[in-house]
C-alpha cells in the first residue's frame, strides 16, 4: 500500500477544464464570449497549482501564434474552426468550440518544450490582457511574469488597455448573425448535457508523466 501511495506522490499531473461560456457586450453593436479555464496541477513546472481565468476565443488564436514562432518543428494542434456564426443558443455550435479548445491546451500542455513558455503560463493563470502578456514576457512591465501570476484574482495588476479583436468570431452584431445582446443572457452560465439537462460541461482532462526532481 505505502509503495502504491509512494509512486501516486511521485506521479505529475496536469489537469485542464474549459467550460462555463459566457457573453458579454462590448458596446451597442458588439459582443464576445469567453470561457473559463481551470487548472489544478502539481508539476513543478506552474508556480501556481491551481488557477482559474477567462479567456476568448481570439485569445487563442493569439497564443497559438505564438506557441507556433517558438516550436519551430514541433506540429502544433488547431483550434476550433473560425465560425462568423457562432452563437450561444446553438448548443452543438457551443460544445464542439469547448471540445476543442480544451484538446488543444491539453496537447499543448504535453509538450514539455511549450511548458517553457512564460506566455503559456501567463495565459493560463494571469488576469493579464494579452497585450500585457506579450510585454511581461519580455520584461516590458513593472512586474515579474512571477508576481503577475500570484497577483491574478487579487485586483493588484489589472490591465486598463482594451485588447483589439477585429478577428474575434465571437464578436457579432445586433444583425442577427449569433446571439442578441439580451441582458438576461449575458454572463449567465452554460452548461449542456446531450439530453439536454443542466450539468457541467467537463471533467478534468489529466496528463500524466514521471515527476522530475530538480
Amino acid at each position: 500500500m505505502d509503495t502504491i501511495l509512494d509512486n501516486f506522490s511521485n506521479t505529475e499531473f496536469i489537469r485542464v477544464c474549459v467550460r462555463d461560456p459566457r457573453l458579454h457586450k462590448d458596446d451597442r453593436w458588439h459582443t464576445h464570449v469567453d470561457y473559463e479555464i481551470c487548472l489544478h496541477t502539481n508539476s513543478m513546472c506552474f508556480r501556481k497549482k491551481t488557477s482559474s481565468v477567462r479567456r476568448r476565443y481570439s485569445e487563442f488564436v493569439w497564443l497559438r501564434h505564438c506557441l507556433e514562432q517558438n516550436a519551430f518543428i514541433i506540429d502544433l494542434p488547431k483550434l476550433p474552426p473560425w465560425n462568423p456564426f457562432f452563437s450561444l443558443k446553438n448548443t452543438e455550435q457551443v460544445i464542439q468550440r469547448i471540445k476543442g479548445l480544451q484538446k488543444f491546451l491539453e496537447i499543448v500542455l504535453h509538450i514539455p518544450l511549450l511548458l517553457s513558455d512564460s506566455r503559456l503560463h501567463l495565459f493560463l493563470q494571469s488576469d493579464l490582457s494579452i497585450t500585457k502578456i506579450a510585454r511581461c514576457a519580455v520584461g516590458k512591465t513593472r512586474y515579474t511574469v512571477a508576481e503577475a501570476i500570484q497577483s491574478s484574482g487579487t485586483g493588484c495588476i489589472r490591465s486598463e488597455e482594451k485588447v483589439s479583436c477585429d478577428s474575434d468570431c465571437e464578436s457579432t452584431s445586433s444583425s442577427g448573425l449569433g446571439l442578441s445582446v439580451d441582458t438576461s443572457e449575458r454572463g449567465s452560465p452554460i452548461f449542456f448535457q446531450s439530453d439536454g439537462e443542466p450539468e457541467p460541461f467537463c471533467s478534468f482532462s489529466e496528463t500524466t508523466s514521471p515527476l522530475t526532481e530538480y
